[in-house]
């Protein structure tokens, strides 16, 4: 299994000093995202992690070099960083095409080791986190499901959608080879076509409404985790979710 973390962006939205570094260096209980993801996915019998750079990526191979991560961790450089996420999939492509299973992770999460467990355990081949328990609103990534279905991930959903409940997506998924090697052909299409601006989950809910039938989702509900966007997150993240995690 290959784990690709996404890691390339800017993350304006934080601001100030936090705006510096990539998100994915940002410590919580003294220990970087970063460091988190290689850890959690190591102990997991992930076989590849690639890393997908671009913002300020002389930091990240710093920090890699200080976890003594490097023989562990490949980087792939994404020069149009400040574009949206999509050309950080795009960035990926090959590594997305070469497996025979992938986890596809963004980097500015901070999470319960019980939800990586759940996604790579799945019996679902093609998987979704979803979390029942989020704030309302047009920030969170919403999956939609009917009839124990997924029927749609988007940020925005039209008022005319039918679904049983709603919850927001972790951003981590797993899919098999032929869903991942066809996503990389997806985001070679947005990348052709000059979309360069689109969130990478346009490519996958593509391939979602394309072929439903191939997803599953996996309720993680009730476990802690934070999508860190925000400056607020930051705090949040301390107060709310750092003392709920489980032991690693």
């Amino acid at each position: 299994m290959k784990a690709v973390i996404l890691a390339a962006g800017v993350g304006r939205r934080l601001g100030g000093d936090f705006a510096r570094k990539p998100k994915c260096l940002l410590a919580f209980n003294g220990r970087s995202l970063l460091e988190r993801h290689v850890r959690l996915l190591t102990d997991l019998g992930t076989e590849e992690i690639v890393i997908g750079i671009g913002y300020q990526a002389q930091q990240i191979h710093q920090a890699l070099r200080e976890a003594h991560a490097e023989d562990r961790v490949r980087t792939v450089y994404n020069p149009y960083f400040e574009r949206g996420s999509i050309v950080t999939l795009w960035a990926m492509r090959r590594e997305l095409a070469s497996c025979d299973s992938l986890l596809l992770m963004d980097a500015d999460v901070l999470y319960d080791r019980r939800m990586l467990e759940r996604l790579i355990n799945s019996p679902h081949q093609n998987v979704f986190l979803l979390d029942r328990h989020f704030e309302p609103g047009e920030e969170p990534m919403k999956l939609c499901v009917r009839e124990g279905q997924l029927v749609e991930f988007r940020k925005q959903l039209a008022r005319d959608l039918r679904y049983d409940f709603i919850g927001e997506s972790v951003g981590f998924f797993r899919f098999s080879a032929p869903v991942a090697a066809r996503l990389a052909e997806r985001s070679a299409c947005y990348f052709d076509t000059g979309e360069h601006d689109a969130h990478y989950e346009e490519a996958i809910r593509d391939l979602l409404l394309a072929d439903p039938k191939q997803f599953g989702y996996e309720d993680i509900s009730g476990l802690p985790w934070i999508e860190i966007d925000f400056r607020e997150d930051i705090e949040r993240a301390k107060d709310q979710i750092t003392n709920r995690l489980s032991a690693e």
